[in-house]
């Protein structure tokens, strides 16, 4: 898809393509409003301002989107989380344990752009973060989400758009 062609879509398809990048539907309506984007960097602008205009209940709701980390992922996150399904069983075991405890902590998925990092590196950020204050670890799990949505919105805009058929 290009921006043109994001540009250019009904409100409704506008933001379903939105809702990929980003689980909020609060973000996907306000984005899809927000067109036209005159370029890219302008795109990415206006993603970023919206995700942090946005209320924790819709943070959360981006948050639901996302599988855990080290579990069976698909589409995007698929690959994002890539080096997790390659990683060790002990590592894995180590990443199921402390979802569980960032859950029940922080009542919300575990949330990091993974995209290059090592599942080790992803756990030894999970501990850290265990540390944090509820209200802090929400902005940072926050921050993380926006790193996500425009790595998204880049896959996006180079995704192939179908086709035009004939007849």
């Amino acid at each position: 898809m290009t921006l043109a062609q994001l540009n250019a879509l009904p409100r409704d398809e506008a933001e379903r393509e939105l809702s990929r990048c980003c689980g909020s539907s609060g973000w996907s309506s306000a984005m899809a409003g927000r067109r036209p984007f005159r370029d890219e960097q302008h795109l990415y602008q206006a993603a970023e301002e919206t995700w942090w205009a946005l209320s924790s209940p819709d943070w959360l709701e981006a948050f639901s989107h996302h599988p855990r980390i080290g579990e069976r992922a698909a589409g995007w996150a698929r690959d994002e989380q890539a080096s997790a399904s390659g990683a060790s069983q002990k590592i894995k075991d180590e990443l199921v344990k402390w979802n569980n405890e960032y859950e029940r902590r922080f009542g919300h998925v575990f949330l990091i752009s993974a995209m290059g990092k090592q599942a080790d590196e992803m756990l030894q950020q999970m501990e850290r973060r265990m540390n944090n204050e509820p209200a802090a670890e929400l902005r940072v799990a926050a921050g993380e989400q926006a790193k996500i949505t425009r790595l998204r919105l880049e896959k996006l805009l180079s995704v192939p758009s179908e086709p035009a058929r004939v007849g």
